[in-house]
């Protein structure tokens, strides 16, 4: 059984709400007092500290005086982020994240409580030092006999509760083979292409309310710092931000359901997209488009219901190489959207001819995992003929020139 997280909107009570404050703040400082011990071991000792030893440091604030309020809240959230912090800092050391932020107000706060600060009685959640049970809008059944292994109560900038109940789910199953295939190739006109030769349009959520939160801006800026106008303009710009997010969350879910629910392969893109997003005249709309939500949602998705997503190497050259023969032309600026082969003299859609090209490397991807056998020798279970001339993965000429200068010499 893999878990799953389900996340539901609730409305606590005012005595509810002043403690999930109250520990959401709590929990906010340890946080960043640990941040700080930390930075601060580092930068003047060169010592790397510990998750053990910000968890003894926990101990010693509690006994302050001017921290004694760390005790009237659970002890569990602020434990659970201690282990947060070690995370963001192992992925730190590792490579895969920048170095942790401290935690602001604005932007909301969340809570994670295990088994011991919670209690599930009758499909109603009690969590530590609440006497009554979460008011939960159940918008969908959680799955029968299952009992959740950790709570998450989060407070996003816009004032919204939400928690996150996170159980080991039976109903998670692979589903049935359709024996299809697709390329996807994504974009900003259209937020995807397919090799079926689908363009599914962008609905652009951020041009859609670009209006109305220039104006909520406007307000905001108009509003003197601190007082208590100023407050609720920065709710309602949230909130506006929170209805482009929603959208755009939903139609991704519906998308990518569908992706993976019709084939048994999608093969697309490894793009750079923290890199792509540094061009000033893209960055808006690129991230508007979500290409990492999208691709992280594909991801989980087919690990879930066993289909196969298959990433190719973002130098591959989709958009410039003919689907029919296999050249590859120099330059291909982002504003021709239609080219013709000079060597063939086919005649592409840009978006289409990338979408098929990018098929045709996924299987190769795909067939060289299988044995590395060549493609002519290996059994196509899918029945697609790949078009293009000796069409493989292929890597950057960096990452060649690398593996070179480290291969010893004999």
């Amino acid at each position: 059984m893999r878990e799953r997280a389900y996340r539901f909107r609730f409305y606590p009570s005012p005595s509810q709400e002043n403690l999930l404050r109250r520990t959401m703040g709590c929990v906010r400082l340890v946080y960043n007092k640990a941040l700080a011990v930390r930075t601060e071991g580092w930068y003047e000792k060169q010592e790397r500290i510990g998750y053990s030893q910000t968890s003894s440091l926990l101990t010693e604030w509690k006994k302050l005086e001017d921290l004694e309020f760390l005790n009237k809240v659970s002890c569990v959230p602020l434990q659970q982020c201690l282990r947060h912090l070690q995370t963001a800092f192992t992925n730190f050391w590792a490579k895969r994240s920048k170095y942790p932020n401290f935690k602001k107000k604005r932007n909301g706060g969340s809570a994670e409580f295990t088994k011991s600060a919670f209690k599930w009685r009758d499909s109603r959640l009690f969590l530590a030092k609440c006497k009554e049970p979460l008011n939960i809008v159940w918008s969908r059944f959680l799955p029968q006999d299952c009992y959740p292994s950790t709570v998450t109560v989060k407070l996003d900038p816009s004032g919204r509760w939400f928690v996150s109940i996170l159980v080991k789910d039976p109903s998670i199953n692979p589903l049935p083979k359709t024996g299809k295939q697709l390329g996807i190739d994504v974009g900003i006109t259209s937020l995807i292409t397919t090799s079926n030769e689908e363009k599914v349009a962008n609905p652009k959520q951020f041009n859609r309310l670009y209006k109305k939160l220039r104006r909520k801006q406007k307000a905001l800026s108009r509003k003197t710092k601190g007082s208590n106008n100023r407050y609720k303009a920065c709710l309602e710009l949230a909130q506006v931000y929170a209805q482009i997010k929603d959208a755009r969350t939903d139609f991704l879910h519906k998308l990518t359901t569908k992706l993976v629910r019709d084939n048994d392969l999608i093969a697309i893109e490894d793009l750079a997209i923290k890199n792509m997003v540094k061009n000033h005249k893209l960055a808006k709309s690129i991230s508007d488009a979500s290409w990492g939500e999208f691709n992280r949602q594909l991801e989980y998705k087919c690990e879930w219901y066993g289909k196969k997503l298959v990433k190719i190497d973002r130098y591959f050259p989709s958009s410039k190489r003919c689907g029919n023969c296999g050249h590859i032309v120099d330059k291909l600026p982002l504003d021709i959207r239609e080219w013709e082969c000079p060597k063939c003299g086919t005649n592409h859609d840009r978006d289409i001819n990338a979408s098929h090209n990018i098929l045709a490397a996924g299987l190769a991807v795909r067939q060289r995992g299988l044995g590395g056998f060549p493609h002519s020798l290996l059994p196509n279970p899918f029945g697609v003929s790949v078009c293009g001339a000796s069409v493989r993965p292929e890597e950057s000429k960096s990452r060649k020139a690398t593996a070179l200068k480290q291969k010893p010499k004999s």
